[in-house]
């Protein structure tokens, strides 16, 4: 059923994975060709907004900023699982996996890889003050338009 909490949780989470992906940006190897993916990590923290932050609120402001850092975890695990079988599909259709089972682990040392690149301070920093903050918006939908 939608809600404002989750629209606004929605609203809140695209805008924090969009700003987070052009800070993540320069963190990647110099001539990375980037395309969408922006978009796309606009459009994952979209959904993890609705789906995992909106039917959160209504708790109190410290949940709300716990379920916020939450949903920000949620959309950085959901944005590494997507983007490293993207690029593993990409790398196989080069033929560089001899089988299904080496291009999976491929997979999982590009997910391993880019989450190494997601370690650096301002991307962590945006990521748990923006996730909190998400939060603390959502609540705030949740208790003016009950």
């Amino acid at each position: 059923m939608p809600t404002a909490a989750k629209l606004f949780a929605a609203f809140a989470f695209a805008m924090l994975a969009f700003f987070t992906a052009e800070v993540y940006k320069p963190h990647m190897p110099e001539g990375t060709q980037f395309g969408y993916f922006s978009f796309v990590s606009m459009l994952i923290g979209l959904v993890a907004g609705w789906r995992v932050m909106g039917p959160q609120a209504g708790k109190g402001n410290w949940m709300a900023v716990n379920s916020g850092i939450k949903t920000a975890a949620v959309m950085v695990v959901f944005a590494l699982v997507i983007f490293s079988i993207y690029e593993m599909l990409l790398q196989a259709f080069r033929p560089l996996y001899d089988g299904p089972m080496e291009a999976i682990m491929g997979a999982v040392g590009l997910a391993v890889d880019f989450f190494v690149n997601l370690l650096a301070w301002d991307v962590l920093l945006l990521l748990v003050v923006g996730g909190a903050l998400g939060g603390l918006l959502t609540e705030w939908a949740q208790r003016r338009w009950k």
